[in-house]
């Protein structure tokens, strides 16, 4: 039975029968009913039941039909909008149908998570990270509580870098061209992908200089296919809108919700032009891309203008990211219910517990723990200048919770190993202190 509970496969049905019963809880209690837009895709759902009706890659406002738009990258919408297509739009069906399909892919995430962890770490810390990636709180909600390419980019984000660490072993042009093009899908599934595209394939090319093959072909044929699989997007967008845009439109709205002056903490979403009938008037009127334009105008001034402000936001959004807080715990404990303490409690262990798997990592895998850190680093930080929320870390998760597994597991085998070298029956003494 041992053998069984440790292998991946079991582990991936497991966490499948799991999140479908937690769905089916869930819908038994009325928690998640039904709803055009909120909370059923919100953007994406629009967009999406566009897609469905003939109007096209269009209109992600509940409020107004605004026309083309490229807002998102299409893999996820054209997803949802297939499943629209059969099931029907916004229906109960359709809904049940693309939740069981999140959390497969919240399940799957569980073989790139193993082979990442056995890779680096050895078999124990790979079933320990599977199995608590079973019963992470986020893995099992988000999937059921969010319409959303979330899922579906955590498991791409763990694949990518799964892939990243074993290309030192190819031997092949063509496994590079695979590399290239698997990050592609992965970037237009959820574009903060990219961020991390420059570290972890330099890193893969980097060490590919010591293979068989030249590291500058490597570096080309990689680079390539990655390319050539954006142009037919970039090409969709500027027949559509005579710019240049590679891949979304809205950058400049995020960063002016989370920099402008109404801003409380983090952002201010009640002026999501979603959430704001004048603001979705004014996107209407002005056009995606003027108004896209507009905003990033504005949150670049109010940024310039107001730095001490601005810094202050990015640390508050850097805190959010990590313990999902805002304000000081100690500031809101006694106003939190119980399961709220427990989920800020558990979210301050995972991130703890992350930072020191990949500081006990440099001293064990110094070269994997390379790749380890950029992704700590650098994938967060969009969040950090825009606006931030553990949904958007959650492509980032799965290799936090190998670093975590890891965190745990290190300093119990230094312990143990320690106990084991003992003489039976002796104690040992104490460390010796320094006068």
């Amino acid at each position: 039975m041992r053998k069984i509970a440790g292998h991946p496969a079991f582990i991936v049905l497991f966490a499948y029968v799991a999140r479908i019963a937690t769905l089916s809880i869930m819908w038994h209690l009325a928690l998640l009913p039904v709803k055009d837009f909120l909370p059923y895709g919100y953007e994406l759902g629009k967009v999406a039941s566009s897609i469905a009706t003939g109007k096209g890659f269009s209109s992600p406002l509940r409020f107004l039909d605004t026309g083309p738009t490229a807002w998102f990258t299409p893999i996820y919408p054209y997803f949802v909008a297939g499943i629209f297509k059969i099931w029907g739009v916004f229906t109960f069906e359709s809904r049940l149908v693309i939740q069981a399909a999140n959390c497969a892919f919240a399940a799957l995430t569980i073989f790139p998570i193993y082979g990442v962890a056995h890779r680096s770490f050895g078999k124990a810390v790979a079933i320990g990270a599977s199995w608590a990636w079973v019963f992470l709180p986020t893995s099992l909600l988000f999937p059921i509580t969010w319409i959303w390419d979330t899922s579906l980019a955590a498991l791409f984000m763990a694949l990518i870098f799964w892939v990243t660490l074993a290309m030192s072993e190819a031997r092949t042009l063509s496994a590079w061209a695979g590399y290239g093009a698997l990050w592609a899908f992965g970037v237009l599934i959820n574009p903060s992908i990219l961020s991390v595209f420059p570290f972890l394939a330099g890193w893969a090319i980097w060490r590919a200089r010591l293979g068989p093959l030249p590291w500058i072909r490597v570096a080309i044929v990689t680079a390539l296919i990655f390319a050539a699989a954006m142009v037919p997007w970039t090409i969709r967008n500027y027949r559509v809108f005579g710019k240049f845009i590679v891949l979304r439109s809205n950058f400049g709205l995020e960063l002016w919700l989370g920099n402008n002056p109404g801003v409380p903490d983090t952002w201010s979403p009640w002026l999501h032009p979603n959430d704001s009938r004048e603001e979705a008037e004014k996107f209407q009127r002005m056009g995606e891309i003027a108004f896209m334009a507009e905003k990033n105008h504005e949150a670049i001034e109010f940024m310039r203008s107001h730095p001490a402000d601005t810094l202050h936001f990015i640390y508050r959004r850097f805190v959010n990211t990590w313990l999902a807080i805002t304000d000081s715990p100690v500031d809101e404990w006694t106003s939190f219910p119980w399961y709220l303490r427990g989920f800020v409690v558990l979210n301050l262990l995972f991130s703890l517990f992350t930072w020191l798997g990949a500081l006990f990592a440099n001293r064990t895998k110094s070269e994997d723990s390379l790749a380890y850190f950029a992704m700590l680093i650098v994938f967060p930080v969009v969040f950090y200048v825009t606006h931030s929320s553990l949904r958007y870390r959650f492509p980032m998760d799965p290799i936090m919770m190998v670093l975590a597994a890891y965190g745990v597991a290190y300093p119990i085998s230094i312990w143990a190993g320690r106990l084991a070298a003992q003489p039976s029956g002796v104690t040992p003494a104490p460390p010796a202190v320094a006068d």
